[in-house]
């Protein structure tokens, strides 16, 4: 179990705070809620006791004998700032400790990670983006803002990432504190990457499909990394069941085929190009254009034939510079059978890197941890294990390595 300081700005986007709130206490973590003045003003005190099961501090003078803005920093494990608002960005880049939740910013040595959320002219005011530059030099992660509906009709970057987004982010800042390191330290950036996710469904008719088990998730996780790291990603995401990453450009595709080319477009002039999504190796022939209708006792006979090849067809039209990594979902008896036939498909496929999981008994699947193999064109490059958000920054960091040597 961890100590996690959630801080709380006032911004009307305190109410996803609440939600956040739960998943980390959902996750055994013992989290203690500080909001500021002015976000008490949208969720009250009573809701963030209730919720956290600990008292909630709001004043450096409440208990003074503790003195809560030296211990609270202390003790963490963990700082959040969900929502951080422009006003607190600018307090915490300046060094002032005018409340509590500032305070513990000055006092915290442990990682520390701020949500943004605001108007899209304050984002992209210069004042904002020095601050958060400022604040990022000094080791902050400061995650970047997603896109979508604001307060009113208004629309466009600076809204809240979901909940589930900053706690997969906070979670391998916590996890992995060089992850901190280098999202604060935005090392990606200037590099475009793509990476597909999720599984493709080939139509059977209208409304029946053959698809398979991927839900995303690991996609979603090194999409979610890359960004937060500073680079321009593209998600190409097949049917997924989790929502992408706030800070990605997503392309939703359903089959193979369009996979196939929207890979196409996207991946030339890719720094890093990450082919995680599950494509089907085979696709009915001839789908019907009309629901096919059960016909008495008699059974269902369908030709498949063999869809395109994505990794492979990447791989081969690599461009200078660049990194195509594949992955494997193998069913080995041992990680000996398993190297084996990832060595193999290496050699098929022609991508510089190979990311090995071993999916025995529906292992990886859905699952929110992971763990894998990374085999690159010399062997064993290294292996990788925890929350798949964690896995992702590994596989990153392995990816970039290749394509700086």
């Amino acid at each position: 179990m961890s100590r996690i300081v959630l801080g709380v700005a006032g911004g009307i986007a305190a109410y996803k705070a609440c939600l956040l709130l739960r998943r980390f206490t959902e996750a055994g973590h013992e989290v203690q809620v500080v909001p500021t003045a002015n976000a008490l003003a949208f969720v009250g005190e009573t809701t963030w006791g209730a919720l956290s099961g600990n008292p909630v501090h709001t004043s450096v003078f409440a208990d003074a004998h503790e003195v809560p803005h030296v211990r609270l920093g202390r003790e963490a494990d963990l700082v959040v700032v969900a929502p951080a608002t422009a006003d607190l960005l600018a307090r915490a880049a300046s060094g002032r400790a005018d409340d509590l939740l500032t305070s513990i910013l000055l006092t915290a040595s442990c990682p520390v990670v701020m949500a943004p959320a605001m108007h899209t002219e304050m984002w992209l005011h210069p004042a904002t983006q020095a601050n958060v530059a400022t604040v990022r030099s000094r080791g902050v992660v400061v995650l970047h803002p997603a896109k979508g509906r604001l307060t009113g009709a208004d629309s466009g970057a600076g809204r809240l990432p979901e909940p589930e987004d900053i706690e997969a982010s906070a979670l391998a800042c916590l996890a992995e504190p060089g992850a901190a390191a280098r999202m604060a330290a935005q090392d990606l950036a200037g590099l475009r990457v793509v990476v597909s996710a999720g599984g493709t469904r080939e139509a059977l008719d209208p409304v029946r499909f053959v698809g398979n088990s991927s839900s995303g998730l690991m996609g979603v996780a090194l999409a979610r990394a890359a960004v937060q790291r500073g680079a321009e990603v593209t998600l190409v995401g097949a049917n997924l069941a989790v929502e992408p990453p706030a800070g990605a450009s997503v392309v939703p595709v359903v089959s193979t085929g369009e996979l196939a080319a929207a890979m196409d477009v996207h991946a030339p002039g890719a720094d890093l190009v990450v082919m995680a999504a599950a494509p089907a190796d085979f696709t009915p022939a001839d789908p019907r254009p009309t629901k096919l209708k059960k016909s008495g006792d008699a059974g269902l006979n369908v030709e498949f034939v063999q869809t395109t090849d994505v990794l492979a067809g990447l791989a081969a039209r690599r461009g200078d510079g660049q990194v195509v990594v594949g992955f494997a979902a193998e069913t080995a008896a041992d990680e000996a059978e398993l190297i084996r036939l990832g060595t193999e498909k290496l050699a098929r496929k022609g991508c510089q890197l190979l990311v090995l999981n071993n999916v025995s008994g529906g292992a990886v699947f859905g699952a929110a941890d992971n763990q894998v193999l990374l085999l690159g064109a010399s062997g064993l490059l290294g292996r990788a294990a925890g929350s798949k958000t964690s896995v992702a920054h590994a596989i990153v960091d392995v990816a970039v390595s290749l394509r700086e040597r």
